[in-house]
């Protein structure tokens, strides 16, 4: 008595249904991560945002989170960003 191997036993349409099938699995995965790390990315830059108010400027804000000046002009510039587009979304909205 022979064990067949299991890929041996699935014809060549049913392999590529199965690794597109996994393929498709992978990628729905990576687009829901990469949801997750936008939008805690975008929570951050609001904090920073506003963590540099409460300081009075980048370089002190920057001292007291010790996190360098460039990454919190990173999330400023990301803050401004999803404001302006969030600004363009209601601007849409009120024309249309």
């Amino acid at each position: 008595m022979t064990v067949q191997n299991a890929d041996k036993a699935l014809s060549r349409k049913q392999r590529l249904q199965e690794k597109q099938r996994r393929q498709l699995a992978v990628v729905d995965t990576v687009d829901k991560a990469e949801a997750k790390v936008r939008k805690a990315e975008v929570e951050l830059a609001v904090a920073v945002t506003e963590a540099v108010q409460v300081f009075g400027d980048e370089l002190s804000a920057s001292e007291g989170l010790d996190m360098p000046v460039e990454a919190i002009r990173r999330f400023l510039g990301m803050a401004q960003d999803e404001a302006a587009g969030a600004d363009n979304v209601a601007e849409a909205a009120g024309t249309s």
